[in-house]
């Protein structure tokens, strides 16, 4: 496998920025600067820009999160760019979410837009991530990238120019408009009276909180890391880790706020956590946005990935919409919404676990501050009737016990024997009292489980860009996840291309 083809992450670019005592830096200048005119290749030859760029025409923002790296790879890429014609927006300091809106904002009508991060991965690594006016880059939009990269651009050489502009602003203002329309009476500032803190986690989401949050009349007093460090030094920065989602829980229980709210670092992943504490992220945050959706578009369908809660569909239903499961991976899950969208099926919603959320009503952008903005305009509702987001999905039932096992696979056909494993396990499901095959599933197989085994599901699916096979077990029944792991390593235990280690752990327990 050629060198750049090994910074291929599923719909994005990502590898090694920094050189470390473990890692050798593999995502340098030098691949940012070939990325870029491979960029520019397939812009003009996939896109139809090719007569814009001979014109001087074609015109590409790009920005960055906090990341230590971050300079070097756009600098890198600015001179690529700039070297075949192309009109750069520097925007320095961005987010995920608004580098796609340069694309779409009338002041900026960019035909694409580039932002470098890695999201939560830490410091040393970084990414790209590739807009048009379409929409965010597929993989197979990234193959061609890289391939062009690769090989003779074969582009006329010409300078082009690069301008300086926040964009940010242009951003914040954008969804304190929306803010303002979603809550009724549309004052100035909606939100006066309530105390809301913003975790940034030294990512480049700390804007929130000034721009958006204090404009609408917020106390944001307790906000914590909101300066861009790309060193991430108090937590990552990462609604989906149990250490970030506890220092915001305590900055809300310690200041007795009415919400908090947390980024990933380039904020196109948020949760929060409500004024009683509780956290409200994984299936509790597609449970919100989940009224939120059947509120405004009763009977709808949600896309979810697949490893939710089986409780979660229950709950969804309750509220008379539906659930589409679907294989993981926020491209996925939102291409999935589009589709059945185009196929006559009313979606408003793709949703992931781990906090990636689009609305169709915000084109399908996986945006955390959005997110943020739709739960925003229920705060004055809620106060009305003396609830918290946690009561409002009360009736959301939790599971007793939920445990996740990673299964590394040997060699390098990982993923033809992960799937083989797969394949053999749906026989032992069938020839085991107490397991059934979920026939509404699309990601590996999953398994209710019942009688001795308590009551739960079971799944086990291949990792998206790992070498492995993820267990989740789930079950309402205290000490039963115990009987299923048992039952289960009876079939791991005669695959010797796994490591059963963590399994092990948990049955020694």
């Amino acid at each position: 496998m050629s060198h750049l083809k090994t910074l291929k992450n599923g719909s994005d670019i990502r590898g090694i920025a920094i050189t470390t005592a473990e890692e050798e830096a593999n995502l340098t200048a030098n691949e940012a600067e070939k990325i870029a005119l491979g960029m520019v290749k397939w812009l003009t030859t996939t896109k139809g820009l090719a007569a814009k760029r001979e014109e001087g025409q074609l015109k590409i923002a790009i920005g960055h999160d906090s990341r230590l790296s971050a300079d070097e790879l756009k600098n890198a890429m600015i001179n690529g760019l700039t070297s075949v014609g192309v009109h750069v927006i520097d925007v320095a300091l961005a987010t995920t979410p608004a580098m796609f809106m340069a694309t779409q904002f009338a002041d900026y009508q960019c035909d694409a837009a580039v932002m470098i991060t890695a999201s939560h991965l830490p410091y040393y690594f970084n990414g790209i991530k590739i807009f048009t006016r379409e929409g965010g880059a597929e993989h197979e939009d990234i193959d061609s990238i890289v391939d062009y990269a690769e090989g003779e651009i074969g582009l006329s050489q010409f300078q082009g120019s690069v301008e300086k502009r926040e964009l940010i602003p242009l951003y914040a203002a954008d969804l304190v408009s929306k803010i303002r329309q979603g809550i009724p009476g549309q004052a100035q500032q909606p939100l006066k009276g309530f105390h809301i803190i913003v975790d940034a986690g030294n990512g480049a989401g700390g804007y929130f909180a000034k721009e958006v949050l204090d404009v609408l009349g917020a106390d944001t007093s307790g906000s914590q890391f909101l300066e861009p460090d790309g060193h991430f030094p108090n937590h990552m920065p990462n609604p989906d880790n149990k250490e970030a989602m506890a220092s915001i829980q305590a900055a809300v229980l310690q200041h007795k706020a009415d919400l908090g709210v947390i980024f990933d670092t380039d904020v196109d992943r948020a949760a929060v956590v409500d004024q009683a504490g509780n956290v409200l992220n994984r299936n509790n945050l597609i449970a919100v946005l989940a009224k939120i959706v059947f509120d405004e578009h009763p009977g709808t369908t949600i896309v979810t990935n697949s490893p939710t809660s089986s409780h979660l569909k229950d709950f969804i239903e309750s509220l008379g919409g539906k659930q589409y499961r679907y294989i993981s991976g926020y491209r996925n899950v939102i291409n999935q919404a589009i589709t059945l969208n185009a196929e006559g099926v009313q979606t408003e919603l793709a949703i992931e676990t781990s906090g990636h959320a689009a609305f169709k009503e915000n084109y399908f952008l996986d945006d955390g501050a959005y997110v943020i903005a739709k739960i925003l305009m229920l705060l004055p509702q809620l106060a009305t009737s003396g609830q918290t987001l946690g009561e409002l999905i009360g009736h959301l039932k939790q599971p007793v016990e939920a445990q996740e096992v990673r299964f590394k696979i040997a060699g390098d056909a990982y993923r033809s024997y992960g799937e083989q494993v797969i394949k053999e396990l749906a026989n032992f499901i069938e020839e085991t009292l107490g397991l059934s095959i979920d026939p509404e599933n699309e990601e590996g197989i999953r398994s209710d489980v019942r009688g001795e085994f308590g009551s739960g599901w079971f799944l086990l699916r291949m990792s998206l860009h790992e070498p492995l096979l993820v267990l989740q077990v789930e079950n309402d029944q205290v000490g039963k996840n115990q009987l299923v792991f048992e039952r289960l390593s009876h079939f791991f235990e005669k695959y010797d291309g796994l490591d059963r280690s963590a399994l092990t752990t948990i049955l020694q327990k």
